[in-house]
């Protein structure tokens, strides 16, 4: 169970990354739809975890704006840092991860009509 300061870092990491995909990292990742579904931060602050619901516009395809995502971790982080830098001491490593929930509800649902 996290504690309320987790909860905290990670509705504000949340908030500043979806901000930071909409804005800031648009001409990089080109006409797609990222958004951050959920964010997980350690006990020790260290690490935040954070899931993608990505829907790519045109061409291409999840896993390699996924991995362009993985590329650019450093310059997510330093991003992250220029927002919440009074906020937070110590900026958490960045892990990001696809969140594939839709696509298991969609599969539920398939299997009840069934």
């Amino acid at each position: 169970m996290q504690s309320t300061r987790q909860n905290k870092i990670c509705r504000l990491i949340q908030q500043d990354m979806g901000d930071i995909f909409l804005r800031e990292m648009k001409p990089l990742l080109g006409p797609s739809l990222i958004t951050v579904t959920r964010v997980r931060v350690t006990p020790d602050l260290s690490i935040a975890r954070i899931y993608l619901s990505i829907m790519v516009i045109g061409g291409g395809s999840q896993d390699g704006l996924m991995a362009l995502i993985r590329e650019n971790t450093a310059d997510l982080r330093r991003r992250l840092g220029l927002r919440e830098g009074k906020q937070l001491r110590i900026i958490p490593q960045l892990e990001f991860y696809l969140d594939d929930s839709l696509d298991y509800i969609e599969n539920i649902e398939r299997l009840l009509k069934q």
